[in-house]
């Protein structure tokens, strides 16, 4: 019997091809490798890179061949600085792997910035044979990962869990991450924080609400995610209930390793230019909680809302979501080229 959410992903592929991106898997280190889409030019200029031979300089040219040739160099420099694209990754969240969570977004990004969708462990094709399960350690290799593609400057858009692993790629690479997108989420999932979560929405545990078994397990999810309420045909739930819930035992142990002490809770120290973008009705992380990361993090961060829109405010109100993204990012990309 075909299932209909996988079946969809060949189109989606083909979508996100014909919008110049491929799919490219980094090794990390042995054991720990991370898919990602990047721009097709990475692909090309790694390759290239790996096939050159090593040119060795006439020293017989007199020196004003040398002066020429040093001109060429810096005018082609100059022009390659002009053609870059400002970098944009967009992390994803727990319920869905990179392309499928941002399926609305990277076809209005990629004329005008360099988009990368990565996979964080355990879902897609990333793998990690370390026993570390904490976000410090998916935004470590993340920003790794980035660096093996030559990103020196980046913008990271994160949702929910890929939100917690960019306030973290944030503070830990500040050389890397220059500005921040985040919604739905918080600097960490402390221990108050977590049982007050649970307990509003009605929930034993994390694995309960974010990983369910049942086709009603994923409805309960679907309905406190979103504001409005959306009927689908029982059998695609299921189908979306095995394609997307993969590697049970590594994501539970993503969740334990999700969740610190609130004496180890801190605020992070960033620099960073900051959009916390939230849906006015997030029940799961609400707009007053936006409000007081703002307090906490200071003049640099600022937060806008979207009405009608829930946890899943870049699904429910793509339109939306995606003009304020764009705002944004025009904003810092202004302030680049001012410095």
């Amino acid at each position: 019997m075909v299932n209909w959410v996988e079946a969809q992903k060949p189109i989606l592929h083909w979508l996100v091809r014909g919008a110049g991106l491929r799919q490219q898997t980094i090794e990390i280190e042995p054991g720990t490798v991370i898919s990602m889409w990047v721009p097709k030019e990475k692909v090309m200029a790694n390759k290239k890179k790996a096939t050159n031979k090593e040119v060795v300089p006439d020293l017989s040219s007199d020196g004003s061949r040398d002066e020429e040739e040093d001109k060429r160099k810096k005018k082609k420099k100059q022009r390659g600085k002009e053609k870059e694209k400002p970098a944009v990754v967009l992390v994803h969240g727990f319920a869905a792997e990179g392309i499928v969570t941002w399926q609305f977004q990277f076809g209005v990004l990629v004329n005008q910035y360099e988009v990368y969708i990565p996979d964080l462990f355990f879902f897609g094709e990333s793998t990690t044979a370390a026993a570390d399960r904490s976000p410090a350690f998916q935004a470590e290799c993340l920003a790794a990962a980035l660096d093996k593609l030559s990103v020196r400057r980046c913008t990271a858009v994160g949702f929910s869990y890929g939100g917690m692993v960019a306030f973290k790629m944030a503070e830990l690479r500040p050389d890397l991450v220059r500005s921040l997108v985040v919604s739905g989420s918080v600097f960490a999932m402390t221990d108050s924080i977590s049982r007050a979560t649970l307990d509003q929405l009605g929930f034993a545990s994390s694995s309960e609400l974010l990983m369910p078994e049942s086709i009603k397990g994923l409805k309960a999810l679907l309905s406190v995610s979103m504001h409005k309420k959306l009927w689908f045909p029982d059998f695609l739930y299921k189908d979306y209930l095995e394609v997307m819930f993969s590697n049970r035992k590594e994501r539970a142990e993503l969740l334990e390793g999700l969740v610190i002490s609130n004496k180890d809770a801190k605020v992070p120290s960033l620099d960073q230019r900051i959009l916390l973008l939230w849906g006015e009705n997030d029940n799961i992380f609400n707009l007053e909680l936006a409000k007081d990361m703002k307090e906490q993090l200071g003049e640099k961060a600022i937060v806008q809302s979207i009405k009608k829109a829930g946890h899943l405010l870049h699904v429910e109100r793509p339109c939306a979501y995606n003009r304020h993204l764009k705002k944004f990012l025009a904003l810092v990309k202004d302030e680049g080229t001012e410095e």
